[in-house]
């Protein structure tokens, strides 16, 4: 995945871009499709905001060896097999810097990875409120409340927020703006 839109992002995209450049990570994972995810692309971040990859896999044994190889020295580094909605996953975290990194793969496509597909619909929902909406995810995350859940209390959401979200991804434009103004928005 390119991320040179970090390039000419906020200044904590650039520093951003700059680590990952320097880790060559998207080099050392590209036979797993790694995409980043999560709120750096999306212009959520607070401070501690991990840098998210997330990444599709067929052998974990062999990501494994990768991950271990490439970052196994690096400070903070945890490696874990873990079972998720029936699939195995890898959960790779370790320390950059400054940067706590996540590294998450699993035996499906990138673009249909729930990080993902909550990535995409809480930037059409940012892109439709605009920067006050935006403001005040950050606050909630700031006050230490997870991205889906800041979502979901904003927009007045009840149950459980990752499954709504996961919903909300599937609608088009137009539905999506009509629930926003019968949830008393105006769009930016």
């Amino acid at each position: 995945m390119d991320i040179s839109y970090l390039k000419t992002g906020n200044a904590k995209q650039r520093e951003a871009f700059a680590a990952l450049d320097r880790l060559g990570i998207f080099e050392t994972l590209a036979a797993y499709s790694p995409v980043l995810a999560g709120t750096f692309p999306i212009d959520i971040d607070v401070e501690g905001s991990d840098l998210d990859i997330i990444c599709e896999m067929r052998e974990p044994e062999a990501l494994e060896q990768v991950l271990i190889s490439a970052y196994g020295a690096l400070e903070r580094f945890a490696l874990s097999l873990e079972r998720m909605h029936g699939d195995r996953v890898i959960v790779c975290n370790f320390r950059f810097g400054p940067w706590p990194v996540e590294i998450f793969a699993q035996n499906r496509p990138v673009t249909q990875q729930n990080a993902y597909k909550h990535m995409v619909v809480e930037d059409r929902i940012l892109k439709q409120l605009g920067p006050v909406f935006r403001d005040n995810v950050r606050k909630l995350k700031s006050s230490g409340v997870k991205t889906e859940p800041a979502f979901a209390r904003l927009l007045g959401l009840e149950g459980d927020p990752y499954r709504l979200l996961l919903d909300m991804h599937g609608w088009d434009e137009e539905k999506l703006g009509l629930f926003l103004v019968q949830q008393g928005f105006e769009p930016a």
